[in-house]
């Protein structure tokens, strides 16, 4: 098999394993811990409880992130479809599945480009970073972002992905200063993110030194993509190595709190193992500007635009709710509400 169908194999693997099969991490997003403070005289009106935020200079509806999840496949092409539609309908940001594909295979492209679905939501590219080491430079990079008139790229980080696959991409050697060239040549922010496993306060402060816009901690806690590489493959001893690994990486909320504590300033997005309204209400007090979700909105996806817009509506309301009994009338109230941790 060629590296090209290769690639397109691996992303068809990822979407049905992630439908079919139990990829949840056995490491919890440490966010049931988290107790927000409890307001039995709030002094708003829950009609009057404001949602909308900002990121990057872009207004949202709702200070959420559909996160990055696929693309290249007639069936991501489906799914990215019903995923745009929706987040325009919402007002809610998302981010593409790796490009990567698309700089391989044009008849990847149309998956990608959602503009026409979704003239004016938050858009974020993606490609891995790794791929800096293999070839990707600014010129492909500036190309992935206008193949999707995106506002943004995003550059995904998985050294443990990339380590459990048998075709992985593993050089991730002297990426900071490819990081930085990048952030200072491309016209558009770019953001950094784990996939699953998180981002200690140690890697943030060289990302932020390195010159990117923004940091998605991306935590442990929701789906384990050691568990999903770990389905692909038929060799027993690799399939052991892999499940080794499933309760691997520093929970949401522990990545979440020390990399704010130790850099305030910079942009987060919170993501791994957020379900409901009060997950991301927990977020955006732990420090949080946008929180990002992927797992439940990609079984809503593969039936429609309708049911991913169910679950905006849902988390919409448990948000509101949540904010109103804090006595939080907007997202700036909520980031200062406080909160305590329970064992």
């Amino acid at each position: 098999m060629s590296e090209k169908s290769e690639i397109f194999r691996r992303k068809n693997d990822h979407v049905r394993i992630n439908l079919e099969e139990d990829v949840q991490s056995s490491t919890t997003s440490g966010l049931e811990h988290i107790v927000l403070n409890h307001c039995a005289l709030p002094e708003i009106s829950l009609e009057n409880v404001d949602l909308s935020t900002s990121f990057l200079n872009h207004k949202l509806k709702m200070p959420l992130l559909i996160s990055s999840m696929t693309g290249g496949t007639q069936e991501s092409e489906r799914i990215n479809t019903n995923l745009a539609l929706a987040a325009q309908s919402a007002g809610v940001a998302m981010g593409l599945g790796s490009q990567r594909a698309a700089l391989e295979r044009t008849a990847a492209l149309s998956s990608f480009r959602l503009r026409r679905f979704a003239p004016d939501i938050l858009l974020f590219a993606n490609i891995g970073a790794v791929q800096l080491n293999y070839g990707i430079g600014v010129v492909e990079c500036r190309e992935l972002v206008e193949m999707a008139t995106a506002d943004a790229l995003i550059l995904h980080l998985n050294p443990l992905q990339e380590a459990l696959q048998p075709e992985g991409d593993t050089n991730f050697d002297h990426l900071l200063p490819k990081i930085n060239h990048l952030c200072r040549s491309l016209s558009v922010p770019v953001v950094v993110k784990e996939v699953g496993w998180g981002i200690s306060d140690k890697v943030a402060v060289q990302l932020i030194e390195a010159g990117v816009a923004a940091i998605d901690v991306a935590g442990a806690g929701g789906t384990s993509w050691s568990q999903v590489e770990m389905f692909r493959t038929a060799d027993e001893t690799s399939r052991r190595i892999a499940s080794h690994f499933r309760n691997w990486g520093i929970p949401t909320a522990q990545a979440l709190r020390s990399v704010h504590r130790l850099n305030p300033g910079i942009p987060l997005i919170a993501s791994g193992g957020l379900k409901t309204g009060i997950d991301i209400a927990k977020c955006l007090a732990l420090g949080a500007d946008l929180c990002g979700m992927a797992g439940r909105l990609l079984h809503s996806a593969t039936t429609s635009a309708e049911e991913v817009t169910n679950v905006f509506n849902e988390l919409s309301k448990e948000l509101r709710i949540c904010m109103f009994v804090c006595g939080a009338s907007d997202i700036e109230s909520l980031k200062n509400i406080g909160y305590s941790e329970n064992d």
